[in-house]
């Protein structure tokens, strides 16, 4: 039999058949998929062949087959264990969730997504959200964020689900798609789903007060079906996005703004630092890319995963300003 995983807990998978069925799997033996050695080999979004278990129960697989993925998104843990996780596979494309200050997102959180995004062949489109609850300031920022990443070629939206904002343009990008959603703990992955497809009801909770952080509603992956023709993978909030292994030539090809000048570098393999005639430092000073960017892949290419404490965050939006 073969079907689509629907929910991942990290032992257990829920697949879901062209009919409609709804099996509960497990793994058969042990599986490595395209040399990736990583904390969770099955992923939703992934398509797998599974026989039924006739001895016990006729609703309990076992998966014995990964078909070939289109594509996935992945991410290094940015704690001292570096493992690697796949967040979701055969993806259409991916919403990042950016909020300004409640809790905040990082340019250097959203430069790393973007990256991985680009790395792996699928369409990032940015949503700032909670935009009702922005002040003169904040707004000021995120329109800024918006400018400097529109320019850049990536669709971006504004998006207020406690009061219907942006909802009809999102559900315009998303139809006939599978869809993923995806973001800091606390930027609103579940409550926009909800406000997308209100029967869904998922599982909301408000921003600690004390850090101004988001507590893990959402504690593993899960795909919904939703009414408009569209599929939405909902996704545990991230708190850092380590980058995977790149090698330091690759790094600014995920940087479009970056690889559409790399040609006019007087060096083929320029990395953009201290090179003589180099077309992406002279755009830089030129403020035909932005300083946040350029941090960014500095850090990406040092190999500096640690960018996401509020100190570090801080300075960030004091550049910007």
């Amino acid at each position: 039999m073969t079907g689509l995983v629907y929910k991942s807990t990290g032992s257990n998978y829920t697949v879901k058949t062209d009919d409609g069925q709804l099996y509960d799997c497990r793994i058969k033996g042990k599986f490595r998929i395209q040399g990736i050695k990583s904390t969770n080999p099955i992923a939703v979004g992934d398509i797998v062949d599974f026989d039924l278990d006739q001895s016990t129960d006729e609703t309990i697989g076992q998966i014995h087959h990964i078909q070939d993925r289109k594509n996935y998104i992945i991410r290094k843990s940015v704690n001292l264990s570096k493992q690697v996780h796949i967040i979701a596979s055969n993806i259409d494309v991916v919403f990042l969730l950016v909020t300004i200050n409640n809790p905040a997102t990082t340019p250097s959180f959203i430069d790393r997504f973007l990256v991985t995004a680009e790395a792996y062949g699928i369409e990032a489109v940015l949503i700032f959200n909670k935009i009702d609850t922005y002040d003169e300031a904040t707004l000021e920022e995120q329109l800024y964020l918006q400018y400097v990443y529109s320019q850049i070629g990536y669709t971006c939206l504004r998006v207020s689900a406690l009061e219907n904002k942006g909802l009809d343009a999102l559900k315009n990008l998303m139809k006939g798609k599978v869809c993923m959603f995806s973001g800091h703990s606390g930027v609103g992955k579940s409550t926009l789903v909800n406000a997308l497809e209100p029967a869904l009801d998922l599982r909301t909770a408000a921003l600690s007060s004390t850090h101004q952080q988001g507590q893990h509603t959402t504690t593993f992956a899960e795909m919904f079906d939703l009414s408009f023709d569209s599929k939405i993978i909902d996704t545990p909030g991230i708190r850092g996005f380590g980058m995977v292994d790149m090698q330091p030539h690759e790094v600014s090809d995920y940087f479009p703004e970056f690889f559409a000048r790399k040609e006019s570098c007087k060096f083929n393999n320029c990395l953009h630092k201290e090179e003589p005639h180099c077309a992406v430092k002279e755009a830089l000073e030129a403020d035909e890319i932005a300083w946040s960017r350029y941090r960014s892949y500095m850090q990406i290419l040092e190999g500096d995963d640690e960018q996401y404490r509020s100190d570090q965050y801080a300075e960030e939006r004091r550049n910007l300003q």
